[in-house]
């Protein structure tokens, strides 16, 4: 379609039913989205005047539920891609060169002639960078496309901007050049491949897999090539409850080394069985060698891998809760998650800046509100950035009140669970 098309499209409601698959029913937020978009169209049209023929794609943010920081170490997980999301006008050439221009950030290009690690490109063109290398290295088909995006996964938030960035190229690149062949799950990987490999931070899986396929979906990392994927639905607010996220304004961008340490550590305990990573060691027999790993693992280290053996099967056993019903016992068990990220996981705050701890700030004030009734927890990688509740929804109202009293105007959120990842956008 062409841009005078596309904005007649979205003004006369040509993309409803794409835009309520993604964003609901409540026409205040249908009629956001129908601004956003155009603003979208209106944008790139002036970011790149020579640019007629448009296609508009989405990839989602996502929530951790379940399994705290134990995806790199081979374990499971619940998660939830959610409604906050990275949107996207393209249009595809035969110029061999990638350019990308996001809202509030100078815009960049990547010579597809040039994308090896050693290529100097750092930042999110190195992501692009890994994202078409791992393309070519699979043989798949690649091409150039000129990009305006802008997003509402706002980075440091714990909602994973990255991999919802990483999902959005992928899908563009997949949907465009190789009719969707490639597939979620091998976009999730390639994604993380370029996080790992060319801009170097040591993430697991978890947040790629879940933005790209969508939905609630409880994974198995097991064997990390084939994972274990479990689709399922469950409707909070049928059950009395709804999931809020609150950003303290404590951002993920300098923390690094904090998240890099847990892993290390992590595997420096798994090392002393000689596996690679903690799913593959006994929890009996890690418990039993705890006189012997003070010897050279820190005590740290020992108690975070503590953490990630309870962990592992509580995020087993949340799921099961959710598919049976019984939203109190899930409750219990998230509750219980909360506490072992506070004392054994240890990522509510960086060693580095104990004065600031927005996070432990946050939980205390949000148990104090909701007493025994929903619970809390420290969300995504943790140290800075967001907190999780499940709130009883005859409450939402004003805990999201309390808490933007304490951090500022729209802090507090209600999210959705988007039942699609990644996708293209395409009229009735």
């Amino acid at each position: 379609m062409n841009i005078r098309e596309a904005l007649q499209g979205i003004e006369n409601n040509e993309f409803l039913t794409a835009f309520q698959k993604i964003y609901g029913t409540d026409e205040t937020e249908l009629n956001r989205q129908k601004q956003r978009y155009t603003d979208a169209v209106n944008n790139f049209a002036e970011q790149y005047p020579d640019r007629e023929e448009i296609r508009f794609f989405s990839a989602p943010g996502r929530t951790e539920i379940g399994g705290n920081h134990t995806d790199h170490q081979n374990g499971c997980v619940i998660a939830a891609a959610v409604n906050l999301d990275i949107i996207a006008v393209a249009s595809f050439h035969q110029d061999g060169i990638i350019r990308i221009k996001s809202e509030g950030y100078e815009s960049f290009e990547v010579e597809l002639s040039n994308v090896s690690a050693q290529s100097g490109e750092s930042g999110t063109a190195a992501i692009v960078c890994g994202i078409a290398a791992k393309f070519m290295d699979m043989g798949t088909k690649i091409g150039g496309f000129d990009l305006y995006c802008t997003s509402d996964v706002l980075s440091g938030s714990g909602i994973s901007s990255s991999a919802a960035f990483e999902t959005l190229i992928g899908t563009i690149i997949d949907s465009y050049y190789n009719d969707n062949k490639v597939g979620a799950v091998e976009i999730a990987k390639i994604g993380q491949y370029a996080e790992n490999v060319y801009f170097g931070k040591n993430s697991g899986l978890m947040d790629q897999m879940v933005s790209s396929v969508g939905g609630l979906v409880f994974i198995d990392f097991y064997d990390t090539e084939k994972p274990e994927i479990d689709s399922f639905s469950f409707d909070f607010e049928k059950y009395g409850y709804c999931l809020c996220i609150t950003d303290t304004k404590s951002s993920h961008a300098d923390l690094t080394d904090d998240y890099v340490a847990i892993r290390s550590e992590m595997e420096k305990v798994a090392a002393h069985f000689g596996k690679p990573h903690l799913r593959f060691v006994s929890e009996v027999a890690f418990y039993d060698a705890i006189p012997k790993l003070r010897e050279t693992c820190s005590d740290r280290a020992i108690i975070r891998a503590a953490h990630f053996f309870e962990e592992n099967t509580r995020a087993k056993s949340e799921a099961q809760a959710l598919k049976e019903g019984n939203v109190e016992r899930f409750l219990e068990l998230v509750r219980k998650s909360g506490h072992s990220s506070a004392t054994l996981l240890q990522n509510q705050f960086s060693c580095s800046d104990p004065e600031n701890q927005a996070i432990t700030l946050a939980i205390m004030i949000s148990r104090k509100f909701l007493g025994d009734r929903g619970a809390v927890r420290v969300h995504g990688g943790g140290f800075a950035g967001t907190i999780q509740a499940f709130v009883p929804v005859n409450l939402a109202d004003e805990y999201i009140a309390e808490m933007n009293k304490l951090f500022g105007e729209n802090s507090c959120k209600k999210l959705r669970i988007r039942s699609v990842g990644g996708i293209e956008i395409t009229k009735e």
